[in-house]
């Protein structure tokens, strides 16, 4: 008895819109930014198609952390989630998401009647999509690099008059390629991030990025806190329910985020 046929391969991807490489806009986050634009409300976009409402409202962070300015403007609004709307930068994004897509399709398809390497394609294309655990990422240029002994402090400009200051190995800097002017990423898992609302604590870490409380979301032990800053910025913590307490944080209230300088990670993207 012969064999079956294999049935032929496709050759399949999916198109993001970045800069220098580093994917933040693509899929079904299109489809939430064309969601809000149709329905004005993050609730009812991320019912159109088929998200969580958490799951949305950290896509929504995740994109505005990543653009040069906040693609979704936000006013929060209860349970109903408030107006949200893309801002003009956003509409530009989508534009230009959609134009290259629409290229990308035309390539795909010609390129599916010359494959030869599919398993180097799907290599290609898998590492094009590649995620980080952190759920901060934020975006921005390094301003200084000072080398030492063994480790370097690296300042990243990240905008509206932030920085972020990061510890790293000399041997990461050259790896890395940083110097004044690059564009890299700060990595900052939301557990290393600490909470106070004393403006004036004196504390040995390095970054105090203050803004005001955006929302809280308690769990049975540990709560997640996100942080709006400047420039529509937002830094994710994880706090215990106590500390929430302790703290009377509450949507809306004034709030500091602390980051050891050494808890903070760069990435660069090409």
């Amino acid at each position: 008895m012969s064999a079956s046929k294999p049935k032929p391969l496709e050759v399949t991807g999916q198109v993001w819109l970045d800069r220098k490489g580093h994917n933040f806009l693509g899929g079904y986050r299109i489809e939430l930014l064309e969601a809000i634009e149709r329905t004005g409300t993050l609730t009812q976009a991320a019912k159109a198609i088929g998200l969580s409402y958490k799951a949305a409202w950290d896509a929504v962070d995740a994109m505005n952390n990543l653009a040069e300015k906040p693609l979704v403007a936000r006013a929060v609004g209860g349970r109903s989630g408030g107006r949200s709307t893309l801002t003009e930068h956003g509409r530009r994004a989508v534009a230009l998401y959609r134009l290259l897509e629409t290229g990308w399709r035309q390539l795909l398809t010609r390129m599916q009647s010359r494959i030869d390497d599919t398993q180097g394609l799907t290599d290609l294309l898998r590492a094009i999509t590649v995620r980080t655990s952190a759920r901060n990422e934020l975006r921005g240029t390094v301003k200084i690099v000072r080398k030492g002994a063994v480790n370097a402090d690296v300042v990243l400009d990240v905008g509206e008059g932030l920085e972020v200051f990061a510890s790293i190995t000399n041997e990461a800097v050259e790896e890395l390629e940083l110097r004044p002017g690059r564009t890299a990423f700060a990595l900052i898992k939301s557990s290393f991030v600490m909470l106070t609302v004393d403006q004036t604590l004196r504390i040995s870490a390095r970054n105090r990025l203050c803004g005001v409380v955006s929302s809280v979301t308690v769990g049975a032990v540990n709560s997640e806190v996100k942080l709006a800053l400047a420039g529509g910025r937002i830094l994710t913590a994880i706090v215990t329910n106590e500390a929430v307490r302790e703290l009377a944080l509450t949507e809306g209230s004034p709030c500091c985020a602390l980051v050891k300088a050494s808890h903070v990670l760069i990435g660069v993207n090409d």
